[in-house]
Parts: structure tokens; sequence; C-alpha cells
């Protein structure tokens, strides 16, 4: 089984590198790793003690930010190490104050694994939420490291819990400790004998309260909205845009904020094309803009969506018609009643959000009129009729 997945390791590189000239989040995943352990050599001392952690993208970063935070006040004497595996996570911390260095994690092979613990000599690690890189895994159990990992979430389905799955319940073996959200995650742990498990519930929790706390205020919002309800829709991919567009035709007396989850500036460009309403970039936004007449802002910039939803009367996240859905919390926290697609079962807050009935799962254009015909046609028919 090892040898199979150093295998899968070395073509996934392979894979990753081949799409480079075609593929920008591959070119930067592979540009990032370029002499990355001469890099990491030039900036740890001898001396400095290392609190590392990693995290595979921006919202497992958003996570493990309140253990960074209470990590340097209790502990100032650490240096902190933060490692990203995704461009979409890297690229958008790479200048994050709260750690000392910032940097891709090598590829998962014995010898990277090797040479990055020699590097930085960790005396304690924290992993966020899915991420078991094999190879790092087992070399900190062998140097004795103190490796925990926080906000996991375990389901019947994963590899732990299958008979073939053997290398990688080894591989727990190498967490001092696991904090789990849920009791679920803790008795299927139990089940294959990893006991050093507590129920902690999700450290997004603590983040998505201290941002709603500090949500900064952004002008050309205000000017844009002009007063009017909003409808942010957060995290975007192809699928969710096809039904907005709809509700943006459709209803004339709201304003729309729609935030891509992938900045592609030729997509956004036939995005805009298609709306049959003016349209405005946010990144061409001046304080001379008269963007009061227009009804659609498509944001094609990074890092302000958590504080955008203060603005929204109404959200919708996307991801929900692909892999999973994204962050809900930073929505909910403001009180937006809440849509997105079918594949939120995973998510253990919208399902929560559901059941509450804070959000509604939709699964085409009609059953998102549908859904929103009450929340957004009533309030614009009792508003201007």
């Amino acid at each position: 089984m090892r040898l199979l997945y150093d295998l899968g390791i070395l073509l996934m590189n392979a894979g990753l590198r081949m799409a480079a000239p075609f593929n920008p989040k591959a070119r930067l995943w592979v540009r990032g790793r370029k002499d990355i352990f001469r890099r990491m050599a030039e900036v740890v001392g001898p001396d400095d003690e290392v609190a590392w952690l990693h995290a595979a993208s921006l919202g497992e970063f958003e996570q493990g930010r309140p253990v960074i935070e209470a990590l340097r006040e209790a502990c100032p004497r650490y240096k902190i190490l933060l490692t990203f595996f995704s461009p979409s996570g890297y690229e958008v911390r790479k200048n994050y104050a709260g750690a000392d260095w910032v940097f891709y994690l090598p590829a998962d092979t014995p010898r990277n694994a090797r040479r990055f613990l020699r590097i930085f000599r960790p005396k304690v690690a924290v992993f966020v939420k899915y991420e078991f890189w094999i190879n790092y895994l087992l070399a900190m159990r062998k140097e004795g490291t103190r490796l925990y990992l926080i906000s996991s979430i375990f389901r019947r389905g994963q590899i732990f819990f299958r008979p073939y799955g053997g290398l990688f319940r080894r591989a727990l073996g190498a967490f001092s400790h696991i904090f789990v959200q849920n009791d679920e995650s803790r008795a299927l742990l139990g089940r294959i004998g990893v006991r050093c498990v507590s129920v902690t519930g999700d450290t997004r929790f603590d983040r998505v309260c201290s941002i709603a706390a500090r949500a900064k205020r952004l002008p050309e919002i205000e000017r844009f909205a002009a007063g009017r309800p909003v409808f942010v829709a957060g995290s975007t991919w192809p699928p969710d845009e096809e039904l907005l567009l709809g509700m943006i035709d459709r209803y004339r007396d709201v304003k729309f904020i729609v935030v891509p989850h992938e900045i592609d500036p030729d997509r956004i460009e036939r995005l805009i094309g298609r709306i049959g309403r003016p349209a405005l970039r946010y990144t061409q936004l001046t304080p001379e803009t008269d963007s009061a007449e227009a009804g659609v802002l498509i944001v094609d910039t990074i890092g302000i969506l958590s504080s955008l939803y203060r603005y929204g009367r109404w959200g919708y996240i996307g991801g929900g018609f692909g892999a999973g859905i994204h962050n809900t919390l930073e929505a909910a926290v403001f009180g937006l009643p809440l849509a997105f697609g079918p594949h939120y079962g995973k998510f253990r807050e919208a399902c929560d959000l559901i059941e509450s009935g804070g959000a509604k799962s939709i699964a085409d254009g009609a059953q998102l009129f549908r859904s929103e015909e009450r929340r957004v046609g009533k309030e614009c028919r009792s508003r201007w009729s």
C-alpha cells in the first residue's frame, strides 16, 4: 500500500507539471515549489523553535487561524511556520503577518518529508481538518513531533474504516491528539482504536464571529448598493452562475453581488456579457464611478467576501453543484437566509442551517426561484409596489 501511495504522489506531481503550461493553478503550484528547500533553509535559524500549522487551502487556514493567534499569544518564543497545499490558499495568505514564514508544502514523498523536518525541526505541528499526508505523518511520528489534528470530521466511508486502510490507520497514530467536530467522528475513531480524541467543534465558529465583529466597511459597496436590498452570491462556479442569471433578470429592484470562486478574467467577461443589466467589475471601481445605476457587481478580487456579506439581505453559497458547497458560516453569522446546491451533506453546519430554517438546498433554477420568491419577491413587492 505504501508503494502505491508513493506512486500516486509521483503521478500527481508529474500530472501537475504537464498541466502547468496550460492551467494557471497548476502553474502556480509548480512555480511556488521551485527551489523551495533552498528558500526554506535560508530563513530558519539553528536556534529557532518552530510551531508548524498546515492547511490545505484558504478555508482550512481560516479554521487554523484562531489556533495560530492563540499560540502566538501563549508561546511567543515559537516561530510560526504556515504551509499550504493549494495555490488558492498560499497566494492569498503568503504575506500573512501572523506567521513568521509562509510556504507551499513540498510534495509528500519520503525524501521531501525528511528534508522538510531536518530544516525546520518543528516542536509542535497542527494539521487542519482533512490533511493526511502519509509520509509527513509517519516521519513526524518517528521524530516524536507533538502533532495535533483540529476541526476534523470522520465519516464511515473514509479509507480509515475500510479493510484496505491499514496504512492510513497507522498514520493516525502520529497524532498526539485529534480534535473532532462531532460525537460521530469520535465514535468512529474509537472503533479502530484511536482513543486520544476530543469533541471541540469547529474553530471556524471562533473565526467567523471574529470576522463579523471586525468586518470592514467598504465605501464602494455602499455606493453600489445605494440603499437598495442586496443579494450576495459567494464562491460561485459556472453552474451556480447559470441559475443566478435568471434571478438577476427577474428581480430588477435588487442589486446582485457575485463573487466567483476562481478569478478568471475571460470567464468573468463572458459572464458580464450574458447579464441583461448594467454590470461592473469591482477592480474597476473608483470614487468617481457612478455605480448606483448598475444592477450587478462582479467581484474580481480575493479576500473581501467575508466583509461583503454584511451588506446582503440574502445569500447564495456556491459549489453545491460540484464537489461541495463553500463556507456557509461567513454568511450565516450576519443572519442572511441562504440557498445552495444539493451537494452539502458533508458539511455539518449546512445541515444544521437547513434543519433550523436558515438555509434551503435547491436542485435547479426553478427551485431557486421558488425558494427565493417568498424572500426576495415578497420584499420587492412590499417595498416598491
